[in-house]
């Protein structure tokens, strides 16, 4: 088959297009424009109107304007810096075509004397004459120029004229693709193909046009192509048969019974869809999304209890040390004498660590509880049967896949996330796994106080400090800064660490992205502790711990965070009975956004509800730092905006994996919009 007539030649090299060379091509790749379907992504931002021409005498200046004119005579000074001029003239006037680092020869082949020639340009007026400076177009066909031209975000070193040919020349030689679509499909869409909607959205008059049934369509096939590639690896792993898990159901209700709480449906809910996984032969990977202080852990530990009790181990890994040990300490509450329990550490002595892994591998221990480096090659187990990973909602698609593999065919994997996000974007960046969401609160959590302060009133936040500290309770600060910068204002953490220690001497301490990670673990452990009341810090502790004793945070230019951020940094109180506050603190000359970010969260406590405004006030990907962390970014779907198109895809993966319809016709859908591994499985 001709190339051309097929997706293959959209994945083609930029070199395979006539007029790019190696040094164009080298520049769009430096913009991750590898191939010539990136390129068709990069939109026109405006476009110029050439289609007008015009007489000299009738010239607009400070206007980009068409003339046809016909090149007089050549002025090429010989004194450095000054430009060269062609004198031209039509029957009205005269003009001077002016250029700037050019060279003679090349002003000589466009602008041949007394030879008719279009150009097309801004107008200036100089010393009593029309000027046109670098004209934009120049051509001897005059169809060429005068006609609308796409304006692009250019990149550095390609000019617009190349840019227009190069994008002119794709969309001439688009090839005639097969419709992946169903006809209920492309119905919504009134019928338009993929070539067309392409034409249409590099056509200069359709900018912008984001409600318009080729734009939909093809922020459709983005969205799909992402879903289909999720659904097939959720497919793969369900297709791995594994030794189904037998436990007794009365050992789970006998320890629930001695907790100090209640279980909330949620929680009860949850812990069954894991308990009908973990039943299952089919592989589980699950992820359990909850807001902060919703009770994830227990559940999580819940299910490894019942792993165990079926003949498996478990193993339990945390992002940082503390916070391994904090579910180390839970587990050993909360579990029968019975089961064995271990925290591996990389801080253990060698002696430790060998007893521990040779504890692993002779099956002498049920659940361990460690960092990332549980799935170090040296630390193997004798029947793993379940990986329970916190706080990893910056695991990508491929890197959880190989997670799963590693785990091996009778492990289930469960992953935990206390970062609420809309459904639009979980459906996004979890569609490769089974969802399971707790957004009730425990009974014993009270809704934490939220006020907002100006940061003139200082003097009233530490009233309010003092008075909780003698009552035994301890605070959070958070700054954004380590250190003072002359060109942010912000208040910066050593500053704010040194002015408190001086109203609280003996009793503040200093955190932040400096701190070693031994330092860090043991300032953290000192204030769990209660060793001292005031903690300093920069974000670094929006992640995991719970501090039963802190109950207030104070957060200073609270403006300058994100909604979803914010929402974070408060959950780090409100983990105890007390009640707890949370201080935004901020200046007075606040923009109307930043108001409507403090308002919204002095009037909820609802995680996924604030992470729905914090989408739309500053965009899918930018949220929680997203956009850093390897996940998909659609060119022209938008989370929000598109709302609709999500749920169509959504329903659409359902009727093909019920009708266990072919897919081998989406197979240049996938490779054009995701090129993912796991097209090649599919015939």
């Amino acid at each position: 088959m001709d190339i051309k007539r097929n997706y293959k030649y959209l994945l083609s090299d930029l070199s395979s297009l006539k007029g790019v060379g190696i040094k164009t091509a080298k520049l769009l790749k430096k913009k991750k424009i590898n191939s010539i379907f990136d390129l068709l992504w990069k939109l026109p931002k405006s476009y110029v109107d050439r289609s007008l021409s015009s007489k000299i005498k009738d010239l607009k200046i400070n206007e980009t304007q068409t003339i046809t004119i016909i090149p007089q005579k050549y002025s090429f000074p010989r004194v450095r810096n000054l430009p060269n001029r062609v004198l031209c003239k039509d029957e009205t006037g005269e003009i001077d075509c002016v250029f700037f680092n050019s060279y003679e020869g090349y002003i000589k082949k466009i602008l041949p004397l007394e030879k008719e020639v279009t150009i097309s340009g801004k107008i200036k007026y100089f010393r009593n004459k029309y000027q046109l400076t670098n004209p934009k177009y120049i051509s001897e066909d005059s169809t060429i120029v005068k006609q609308k031209h796409n304006s692009y975000s250019l990149t550095e070193g390609i000019s617009e004229k190349v840019y227009n040919k190069i994008i002119l020349q794709i969309i001439n030689n688009l090839p005639q693709i097969e419709e992946w679509h169903s006809k209920e499909i492309l119905k919504k869409f009134d019928n338009i193909n993929w070539n067309n909607s392409i034409k249409k959205l590099h056509d200069p008059v359709n900018i912008g046009k984001y409600k318009e049934k080729f734009y939909q369509r093809l922020a459709f096939d983005e969205i799909f192509s992402t879903f289909l590639v999720n659904s097939e690896i959720r497919k793969k792993i369900k297709k791995i048969k594994k030794t189904k898990k037998k436990f007794d159901y009365e050992k789970q209700k006998e320890l629930i019974s001695k907790l100090d709480f209640s279980l909330t449906k949620d929680q009860n809910k949850t812990l069954d869809e894991i308990n009908k996984d973990l039943c299952s032969e089919s592989k589980m990977f699950r992820l359990l999304q909850g807001d902060v202080g919703s009770g994830k852990t227990i559940v999580s530990l819940l299910s490894g209890f019942n792993t165990i009790n079926s003949g498996f181990q478990v193993a339990v890994m945390t992002p940082t040390e503390i916070l391994a040990r904090q579910h180390f300490l839970l587990a050993k509450k909360i579990f029968p004498k019975n089961i064995r329990i271990d925290f591996l550490s990389g801080k253990s002595n060698y002696k430790d660590k060998k007893n521990i892994l040779e504890k692993l591998i002779n099956k002498q221990t049920d659940i361990v509880f460690g960092t990332h480096a549980l799935f170090q090659k040296k630390v193997e187990f004798k029947k793993l049967g379940l990986i329970i990973i916190d706080e990893q909602h910056k695991f990508g698609v491929s890197q959880r896949k190989k997670l799963s593999d590693k785990a091996g065919k009778d492990c289930d994997v469960l992953l935990m996330t206390a970062t609420p996000i809309p459904r639009t974007l979980t459906m996004t960046v979890y569609g490769d796994m089974d969802l399971s969401i707790i957004r009730e609160k425990p009974n014993i959590r009270k809704p934490i106080k939220t006020y907002s302060k100006l940061e003139n009133k200082i003097d009233d936040v530490i009233k309010f400090v003092k008075k909780e500290i003698q009552l035994g309770n301890q605070i959070f600060w958070v700054c954004p800064l380590i250190e003072e910068s002359k060109k942010i204002d912000h208040t910066s953490a050593v500053k704010k660490s040194k002015y408190l220690e001086k109203i609280f001497p003996k009793q503040v301490y200093l955190l932040h992205g400096k701190t070693t990670a031994d330092e860090k673990e043991i300032i953290l452990n000192k204030f769990l502790k209660n060793d001292f009341k005031i903690l300093v810090s920069t974000t670094i502790i929006e992640v995991g711990i719970d501090f039963p004793n802190a109950n207030v945070i104070v957060i200073e230019n609270a403006n300058k965070f994100g909604l979803s951020q914010l929402h974070q940094l408060r959950g780090r109180v409100g983990r105890g009975s007390k009640e707890s506050s949370c201080i935004l603190m901020f200046k007075s000359n606040l923009s109307d956004n930043a108001k409507k970010r403090i308002n919204i969260l002095k009037s909820s406590n609802d995680g996924f509800k604030i992470s729905e405004e914090d989408m739309k006030l500053r965009g899918f990907g930018d949220i929680l730092g997203f956009k850093q962390s390897g996940i998909k970014s659609f060119k022209l779907a938008d989370p929000i905006h598109n709302h609709n198109l999500f749920i169509l895809a959504e329903n659409e993966i359902k009727r093909i994996e019920n009708e266990k319809e072919d897919i081998s016709k989406f197979k240049p859908l996938i490779k054009l919009y995701d090129r993912a591994d796991i097209i090649n499985d599919i015939a």
